[in-house]
């Protein structure tokens, strides 16, 4: 179809209506809860875890009689096929089709993958439920606004699922009803690589053909061998969301991103928490000096304990109301069971990471070699026959599955580069400059370099390493909200002033990383960033006050 500029934007806003932004262990011994745990603890006692692309596209009905002429005499029924309909997948169709590519794309019945369906969306509305009840809870909080909240809060555990679940539907619809407007031929089926340009539909020995493809199929839960995951008091991510009930204490396997978030929805509902993490601290991943501070904020005062250090290697489901789950305990340097094992709770979440969804991809019938499931790829997303190996021509891995940065903006991210790179404009993707985010209350951002990380790179490169802080509490809108708590950290080269990372712990820290993901992206020093003007009295003034200080000014 030709599409006017003002046609299409109508249509693309017509689709997208109401789509939300995507995105989105100290000692190996028990830190006692504040609380009892009935019955359980008795049995425990006895027994002893980009470059920003145009989105708005703009098809020129040149690009568009340029693809018509070519496709009418080509060998391929696409130019492009995409091989999953994630954030990644759905972001580089609508890409292909602003740049006058005929696409299609193989959607596996599963429009807005892990993201839309069982991850960053229905995660957010839980998250959103959770985090009111909690704040309705907080007396001292309240009281500080002069509110009085009479009789006890409660809550309606279908009506908060029914949320999430429906936010996941709407959402994946839009999704769906973007590509149909945009002219994406969506295929239900997955898709199996059957050999060069060659995609079968599953199930069908029907062969579709492209110029190129892109693979996209995602990820799903790791599950460790010895845990058997039951879906009801065992299970991963993919059925918590459900919420099909809130036990009244549940261990969580690993202590990343998803736990700590899962970790805010369960203890905001009244469940007690207990970690099992592998490493020697909790929160492994993040910055030492924010893991220090969300331990003061999201651990300790809260009904949370944790083992680190330790293996779940045994995890045998029970029955809701009934019977525990029983987790045996062993430590991770000795391989010995510890004292304190088996532990007994009414659920247990495995949160130990994810793995990419290849091995029903067809890899082997192209002679690709992964490396742990992971397909391997250049700066380009185009694939590797092995790791360090040769380029497969017109073959290119976005998202999960080529493990560079498991986020579905950085999905996207790469989506749109392998289009650009399809195209003939060379691109690659700045994955430093990609901003995360663990959407808890309070909520923890981060771009670029950990502090570690900034010291080892400073020195081997031989540079002076910068470091500046600001806090929330002194910042005018943090303390209307009553919410002074958290802080801001800057790492930057002092030689060149170019920013190396920023980490935040604090409210909306997620949508405050995002100027700092900007100017790393952009190459902006802290000399630039300091002279920046701010909205006063915003939030952003935490961040301004971080940049000054890195030049040695102060703020008002």
């Amino acid at each position: 179809k030709m599409y006017s500029r003002t046609a299409l934007s109508v249509t693309l806003l017509a689709a997208l209506c109401g789509v939300d932004a995507f995105m989105a262990p100290v000692m190996p011994s028990l830190r006692s809860a504040t609380s009892s745990r009935s019955s359980i603890h008795a049995l425990n006692h006895r027994q002893g875890s980009l470059q920003q692309a145009n989105f708005l596209l703009r098809p020129r009905v040149a690009a568009h009689k340029a693809t018509a002429l070519r496709m009418a005499g080509s060998e391929f029924d696409y130019d492009v096929i995409i091989i999953g309909c994630g954030v990644g997948g759905h972001g580089a169709a609508l890409h292909a089709r602003g740049k006058g590519l005929k696409t299609a794309i193989f959607t596996g019945r599963d429009v807005g993958g892990t993201c839309v369906n069982r991850g960053c969306v229905p995660s957010k509305a839980l998250l959103a439920a959770a985090g009111r009840v909690r704040e309705m809870r907080d007396q001292k909080h309240l009281e500080g606004f002069g509110i009085k909240v009479e009789g006890e809060v409660k809550y309606d555990r279908e009506k908060v699922a029914a949320h999430a679940d429906q936010l996941s539907k709407n959402v994946a619809k839009n999704l769906g009803n973007s590509l149909e407007a945009l002219g994406v031929d969506v295929i239900p089926e997955a898709g199996l690589l059957v050999g060069p340009n060659k995609v079968k539909k599953a199930g069908t020995d029907q062969v579709v053909t492209a110029k190129d493809i892109i693979l996209a199929p995602g990820s799903i839960p790791f599950v460790p061998p010895g845990i058997n995951i039951d879906g009801k008091t065992v299970f991963t991510s993919d059925d918590s969301l459900k919420l099909e009930w809130v036990p009244d204490w549940v261990a969580i396997i690993g202590s990343g991103y998803i736990g700590l978030e899962f970790a805010d929805v369960y203890t905001a509902l009244g469940s007690e928490v207990t970690f099992i993490e592998a490493m020697d601290t909790l929160m492994p991943t993040f910055d030492p000096e924010i893991r220090r501070v969300a331990d003061r904020m999201l651990i300790q005062p809260r009904k949370v304990d944790g083992y680190t250090s330790v293996f779940a290697t045994e995890v045998v489901p029970g029955e809701p109301g009934k019977k525990p789950v029983k987790i045996k305990l062993v430590d991770a340097k000795t391989k010995e069971e510890i004292p304190d094992s088996p532990l007994y709770v009414d659920a247990a979440l495995v949160c130990t990471g994810r793995v990419p969804n290849t091995k029903t991809l067809g890899l082997e019938n192209m002679g690709i070699e992964t490396v742990r499931g992971f397909v391997q790829v250049n700066e380009k997303m185009q694939v590797l026959n092995k790791e360090g190996g040769s380029v497969i021509p017109n073959l290119y891995c976005i998202g999960d599955a080529n493990g560079k940065m498991m986020l579905a903006h950085a999905a996207s991210a790469q989506g749109i580069s392998a289009v650009e790179n399809i195209c003939g404009h060379p691109h690659a993707v700045d994955h430093n400059a990609i901003p995360a985010a663990c959407f808890t209350h309070p909520e923890i951002a981060m771009v670029g370099l950990t502090e570690e990380q900034a010291k080892k790179k400073a020195e081997a490169e031989g540079f002076t390493l910068g470091k500046s802080t600001g806090s929330f509490r002194a910042n005018s809108k943090a303390l209307a909200e009553l919410e002074g708590t958290g802080m801001a950290k800057c790492l930057f080269n002092k030689d060149t002033g170019k920013v190396l990372g920023v980490h935040i712990i604090g409210i909306h820290a997620s949508d405050l990383i995002q100027e700092c993901a900007n100017a790393i992206a952009a190459g902006t020093t802290v000399q630039e960033l300091s002279m920046m003007v701010h909205t006063h009295p915003t939030l952003s003034e935490v961040i301004d006050e971080t940049f000054k200080g890195a030049v040695g000014m102060s703020t008002h």
